[in-house]
């Protein structure tokens, strides 16, 4: 009787296991798989592209978002593949790999990886190559940096990971977290949305694209489609009527297409409006994503080793951002809401190139009047056609918590902007750029203390 009984509850044991696993399959397989695509992909440049500690990454970056899984997550750093590979309890498995000179890339599925053989990315000089860490001589510059590297609230921790600030077009100011420095790329998130606008007026310039085109897509060719109408303009300025996409919890419109396609801008482009293009402004990666896929089309029908090409070629090396990365989607297309990786100089030089109005070393890049145009406001918010704007401050916008504008800065003041603390920011009126860059997941970065510490201190003491 003993022995049926035990037979009886074993049977039930492994019956209600697998019903469980079949649950959890169904309704937890897109989160677990979200989520081990999140971590494997991290990791992986951070251990290939930024050389920085992928387990310290993953303490301050990954985990405290998943705490309720994090004593189920596995992730292994295969140094001699150069891939890493991420899953929970063995299951919902994820790769990242990374390609020399094109960073990492998620491979779901069977999907192969397209060879990437004899890309070599040319180097770039830089006037700051040679130049070690500027030390800080002048104690309120000093003292406005000291701050924004505190740690007023540990429960709730800023990360600063690096600060540089421009003043004149000269580096006057920086400093970096341990394991940082001036030649650590890190991943600027949605900052790459202002280098993908900054991409679009390379191609006007060129005359391959007009901001009042309607957006080239094939998936929206046809004049009954509802996307058909959608221009360039819309894209760039979030108001196409596509969805406000990264607000729904762990599963929306943004994590499937980072996570879980291996074609984004084809995802992208089913997505359906929420709204009649021109009326109502929505943040949109999926949006920017597909003004990427345009660029790359506009010069031609390449993959990814075309992709960096052209950006390397017609923005970075001008401007010369060593060891920026733009990385792509197994279909070739730049992730251009989120995937820049590049030093906070290369950043602080892209702000330099807005500062001065689309220029550098007396050779025009962007078209001119494309800087004003990328500041302009939308609709009635503090977004423009790229970046943010500081003409609004009161009201919040969802993805960010957090006003429209920075109170503390210039009204003249505009920025990029990325998740967690990413920031470079351009006020005219004062001449100066600073780039802030960090793993701030509670907010609390100090932008707005960092932006009026160094004016204050420029005041204080002129420099030479």
């Amino acid at each position: 009787m003993l022995a049926r009984t035990l037979k009886i509850t074993a049977g039930t044991l492994l019956v209600i296991t697998l019903i469980a696993a079949v649950l959890i399959k169904i309704f937890a397989g897109e989160p677990l798989t979200i989520a081990t695509n999140s971590v494997s992909r991290s990791l992986c440049d951070a251990a290939f592209l930024s050389q920085v500690d992928p387990d310290r990454l993953f303490a301050e970056e990954q985990l405290p978002n998943m705490r309720s899984i994090g004593w189920a997550l596995h992730y292994h750093v295969d140094r001699e593949k150069h891939e890493v590979r991420a899953s929970v309890l063995g299951a919902f498995g994820a790769r990242a790999v990374y390609r020399e000179g094109l960073g990492c890339v998620l491979v779901h599925g069977d999907a192969g990886l397209p060879e990437a053989e004899g890309f070599k990315a040319d180097p770039i000089t830089s006037a700051y190559a040679e130049s070690g860490v500027v030390e800080l001589a002048d104690p309120a510059l000093r003292q406005a940096l000291d701050h924004a590297f505190a740690e007023p609230d540990p429960s709730q921790p800023r990360l600063t990971k690096a600060i540089v600030v421009l003043h004149d077009g000269k580096l006057i100011a920086e400093r970096y977290a341990p394991g940082y420095g001036p030649d650590t790329p890190i991943w600027g998130h949605s900052v790459s949305k202002s280098i993908t606008s900054a991409l679009i007026g390379i191609l006007v310039k060129q005359g391959k694209l007009r901001v009042d085109q309607v957006a080239p897509i094939a998936a929206w060719a046809s004049p009954q489609y509802p996307h058909h109408a959608i221009t360039i303009d819309q894209l760039l300025r979030m108001d196409s009527g596509l969805p406000f996409d990264e607000t729904d919890g762990p599963v929306n419109p943004m994590a499937r297409m980072f996570f879980l396609e291996n074609d984004m801008a084809r995802y992208a482009a089913t997505v359906p409006l929420d709204h009649p293009p021109g009326t109502v402004w929505a943040y949109s990666n999926l949006g920017y994503v597909l003004l990427a896929r345009i660029a790359v089309n506009a010069v031609g029908d390449g993959g990814a080793v075309d992709a960096e090409r052209f950006v390397r070629e017609q923005l970075f090396a001008p401007l010369g951002m060593r060891h920026a990365v733009f990385e792509t989607d197994l279909a070739g297309t730049p992730v251009g809401s989120s995937h820049v990786y590049a030093s906070a100089r290369d950043f602080a030089r892209f702000g330099q190139l807005y500062l001065d109005d689309g220029m550098v070393n007396g050779r025009r890049i962007l078209p001119e009047g494309w800087v004003a145009y990328s500041h302009s406001q939308t609709l009635k918010t503090g977004y423009g056609a790229g970046f943010w704007t500081n003409l609004v401050n009161e009201g919040s916008v969802p993805v960010w918590d957090a006003p429209w504008g920075i109170p503390q800065a210039p009204k003249d003041m505009f920025y990029a902007r990325g998740a967690f603390g990413q920031y470079i920011v351009i006020v005219p009126s004062e001449h100066l750029v600073i780039a802030r860059l960090g793993i701030s997941l509670h907010g609390g970065t100090g932008i707005g203390d960092l932006v009026a510490g160094v004016i204050n201190a420029l005041h204080r003491a002129p420099q030479s």
